[in-house]
């Protein structure tokens, strides 16, 4: 009889560190979490990683199938800056995608390449970091995101899938690589001793063999994964969102809602214009792709929730996280968003050009305040930023002929997909696993790795082997919604204009 193989994807996310074992079926067989979360430290949002490898330990040791497995792959939040000197020492803290303290560095790299450059991008971190002459800057000799930092620690091959790599400096489509052009215009003013090609990541795509797990890497993780075991290019949870929602050909697209929101669309032809909202990356099999990036969606919301759960735990009410967001989510359809305003930044946002940011409420106060009203206006403010990159696409002529959504966000049927299709004016379709997203793409591709045909595209083997008989729901604009929205986007782009008199004055006072 043929032994059962295992496929396990771990990914390190911004509020929770997943892992997911799938079967050869690709059913979820087991998963668990480890909840974290970052702090401000020194003006900069952060990670200890030593806490990341807790996390890891943590949730291997609540997984089964460990010793069954034929492959993995970890996947993590995207872009940041790690840097490390000759021996891997760690040079500063973690810098996470979070930081929005590269405007000149990302400002400049955008000239200099005629290609959009982020701030969370790793190559502004870098080049911020030479700009502002921080001491540490000489001894760089390696940078990397924190999947391909754990993917290094548990294997030795420093290298990384190209959806991650091209969140870290931009990639050639055509050679699988960095782009060659660039590297040679960063050398040029980077003032650095080595080129940057040295000091980034190796390049890999979907289903090339990414190493296997050392003694080292096994002991790392209290033996929990065998020395041995196969390792799937790591990737980041853009890439990994994409093959858990079969959107890795062109006029296909997903959206990840979690504590950030993201909308990945799959590339027919080149933008015309570089767009300072919009990041062009890679699938994990190398094609390019339109990125809409907001660093706020739940994370204000999920705030407000918690507040209300002890307000009724202060009355002897007993309710579940879980209950309490569908009960909310669900009351969300019984108001409209006419007397409420919400700005949900916790943090700079790069789609509206600010550097800081502070939740706002605003209200009419000639309306009454209900309970479904606010949490209408609470969930539209966590597409809206989207909305408005999204705005940026369509005079680019990107149109999606299916958007597919996944993510915590979605997790309640019919309603954020139902906001998000009236939001975009496109059918929105989810899966069962909505909320599973990222550690389950990541062990699609450990498992594509393993079983995939000769020379086999992703794009074929997953809908061929995995998406054949899944079933989706298509929720279509809803006309009445799409009014609403509109309304509501207007009124949101105002209060962003107030935002922004409150951040230049503070930035004023500051100084």
């Amino acid at each position: 009889m043929k032994k059962e193989r295992y496929y396990l994807g771990i990914e390190f996310g911004s509020t929770r560190i997943k892992g997911a074992v799938l079967d050869c079926d690709h059913q979820v067989v087991s998963k668990a979490s480890y909840q974290w979360a970052s702090t401000c430290e020194n003006g900069y949002w952060t990670y200890p990683l030593s806490q990341a490898l807790d996390g890891l330990r943590c949730v291997l040791s609540q997984l089964d199938h460990l010793d069954e497995l034929a492959a993995f792959g970890v996947s993590g939040m995207m872009h940041g800056y790690l840097a490390f000197d000759a021996n891997w020492n760690l040079l500063v803290p973690f810098r996470t995608w979070q930081n929005t303290t590269t405007g000149p560095a990302a400002a400049a790299l955008t000239s200099l390449f005629h290609f959009n450059i982020p701030q969370r991008w790793s190559i502004a971190h870098l080049y911020q970091v030479i700009l502002n002459q921080e001491e540490h800057a000489s001894k760089v000799r390696h940078i990397t995101t924190l999947a391909g930092y754990v993917h290094f620690l548990l294997t030795g091959v420093n290298a990384i899938g190209i959806g991650e790599a091209s969140g870290m400096f931009p990639v050639d489509q055509d050679t699988h690589s960095y782009d060659a052009v660039m590297i040679r215009k960063f050398d040029r003013v980077s003032g650095l001793d080595v080129s940057i090609q040295e000091l980034l990541p190796k390049v890999l795509i979907a289903g090339e063999p990414a190493g296997f797990v050392t003694s080292e890497g096994s002991r790392l993780t209290n033996g929990l994964l065998q020395p041995g075991l196969a390792a799937a290019p790591c990737e980041g949870d853009a890439g990994t969102g994409m093959v858990a929602t079969d959107a890795v050909v062109p006029c296909t697209g997903n959206v990840s809602g979690g504590t950030s929101i993201f909308l990945m669309a799959v590339l027919e032809h080149s933008l015309v214009n570089v767009h300072p909202e919009i990041d062009v990356v890679a699938t994990p099999a190398g094609s390019p792709v339109a990125m809409v990036h907001c660093n706020n969606c739940t994370a204000e919301l999920n705030q407000w929730v918690s507040m209300f759960q002890e307000l009724l735990a202060m009355e002897g009410v007993d309710v579940s996280s879980s209950k309490l967001f569908e009960d909310l989510y669900r009351c969300s359809m019984d108001g409209e968003s006419s007397g409420i305003t919400m700005v949900n930044y916790l943090t700079g946002e790069g789609v509206t050009h600010m550097d800081d940011g502070f939740p706002m409420i605003l209200r009419k106060g000639d309306r009454k305040l209900s309970l479904a009203q606010f949490m209408r206006a609470q969930l539209y403010s966590s597409i809206a930023t989207l909305a408005l990159g999204m705005n940026i696409l369509k005079t680019e002529n990107v149109n999606l002929q299916r958007l597919m959504a996944h993510g915590g966000i979605f997790k309640t049927e019919g309603v954020m997909d139902r906001y998000l299709a009236s939001a975009l004016s496109i059918p929105v379709s989810t899966m069962k696993t909505a909320g599973e997203g990222g550690p389950c793409g990541m062990a699609l591709l450990a498992q594509y790795l393993v079983e995939r045909q000769r020379d086999e595209p992703l794009s074929v083997w997953l809908d061929r082997s995995v998406f054949a008989h899944v079933e989706t729901k298509e929720v279509l604009p809803d006309p009445v919604v799409t009014e609403d929205f509109e309304d509501y986007l207007s009124r949101f782009c105002s209060a962003l204009e107030m935002e922004r008199s409150v951040i230049e004055k503070r930035k004023k006072d500051h100084e």
